[in-house]
């Protein structure tokens, strides 16, 4: 059984024209998809029900507030415990620094990335880190330009 949810030409319009602009009002989506503002009000309430936007935010520009240094940081781990992870899991959601954290296959257990205004403000997170979590390995990489970044998903219809 499969959780995805089953995606028209009408809905794919719609939905991307919410992951450019969130702001825009019914009124608006509807206008540049081409359906009346009660077909796209029901659309859009039904996106919402069946969990497919599952919240409207405000993206940020790190730049303009100093938090612009991207660390990627690997880390391998002996412990594999339930216990440890829910500990480990626990500690990296109380760090804001965090923006978004994985468990990985291959080499490397788990895959953090952080942005943080410089490398003093790194070492304090990382610092945070090994002081609470039982780590074998943890290898730093910084970005030196950020190319491409998105919270767009590719979408296409699926009905």
């Amino acid at each position: 059984m499969s959780d995805r949810v089953a995606l028209d030409d009408a809905d794919v319009r719609i939905l991307s024209a919410l992951q450019e602009d969130g702001t825009l009002s019914v009124a608006a989506v509807s206008e540049i998809v081409h359906l009346s503002q009660n077909a796209c009000w029901r659309r859009m309430k039904r996106l919402e029900e069946d969990g497919v936007i599952s919240r409207r935010v405000t993206l940020l520009n790190p730049a303009r507030l100093g938090i612009d240094l991207i660390v990627f940081v690997s880390i391998k781990t002996s412990e594999h415990s339930e216990e440890w992870l829910s500990h480990f899991a626990e500690v990296v959601h109380k760090m804001p620094e965090v923006v978004e954290f994985y468990r990985m296959t291959g080499e490397v257990d788990y895959l953090l990335k952080l942005k943080v205004e410089n490398m003093a403000a790194y070492d304090r997170a990382y610092k945070r880190l090994i002081s609470q979590v039982r780590i074998t390995d943890v290898s730093s990489a910084f970005a030196m330009e950020e190319i491409k970044h998105t919270t767009a998903l590719p979408l296409k219809a699926t009905s």
